[in-house]
């Protein structure tokens, strides 16, 4: 069931790629394959918010990649072999390894490597680290959302976490309310840029999509 699921995720990456990523895409991904089945399939359920081998530019202006990304969520999973990163590596190879962590940080996403023994030999322990760093980054108490409105709070919540298009009654789901007061919520954040309408006319919009800097606020620290 798994191989079915991940050739056909691969095969949804590899679409219309080109370059450089196309080249990633098509190595030996052995090791990222043991990190999407020992641990990110279980926690999050599926493929569809992982993006593999993604890529990112680098404080020097070079481009890298990580093995998987959550870009909602600005995760990025790493498997790291002992023998190719550890045991074998040059020098240089050290020194970039840092720098490109430290790139990573300074673009707002939170590294999360594991290595290759941890996925083979404690899977669930990989698996909890994982549930326990979503349980932090989920909480809004020192997060840039805790200073909105209590319901837009929450809309924005759920909409970061679905990362996808939205329709008014599923608004109204999320929050218990009647279209209305959801109308009225939902155009307060469009105000504040947290929102944007996608589809239909200048009046209504069929569906509502969080914008960068509305995802940006689970990750401020206040």
């Amino acid at each position: 069931m798994f191989e079915k699921k991940y050739a056909d995720f691969w095969k949804e990456q590899v679409r219309g790629v080109s370059g450089q990523r196309l080249e990633m895409l098509q190595r030996d991904l052995t090791g990222t394959k043991k990190l999407l089945e020992g641990v990110l399939l279980p926690v999050f359920g599926s493929f569809e918010e992982l993006s593999l081998e993604y890529e990112l530019v680098s404080l020097s202006g070079t481009k890298i990649y990580g093995d998987v990304c959550h870009p909602q969520l600005r995760l990025v999973f790493e498997e790291d072999h002992y023998v190719t990163h550890a045991e074998k590596i040059t020098r240089d190879r050290f020194s970039f390894e840092r720098a490109r962590a430290r790139s990573v940080a300074v673009l707002g996403y939170t590294y999360f490597p594991y290595s290759r023994d941890e996925l083979e030999k404690k899977p669930e322990f990989c698996q909890r680290n994982l549930y326990e760093l979503i349980g932090r980054i989920g909480g809004v108490e020192k997060s840039g959302l805790y200073h909105l409105p209590v319901y837009e709070r929450e809309l924005m919540r759920f909409a970061i976490l679905r990362n996808k298009p939205f329709q008014l009654p599923v608004a109204c789901e999320w929050l218990q309310l009647k279209r209305e007061a959801c109308r009225k919520i939902i155009k307060n954040l469009e105000l504040k840029d947290m929102l944007y309408p996608l589809g239909g006319g200048s009046v209504r919009c069929h569906e509502f999509m969080i914008t960068e800097k509305g995802a940006s606020l689970l990750y401020q620290r206040t």
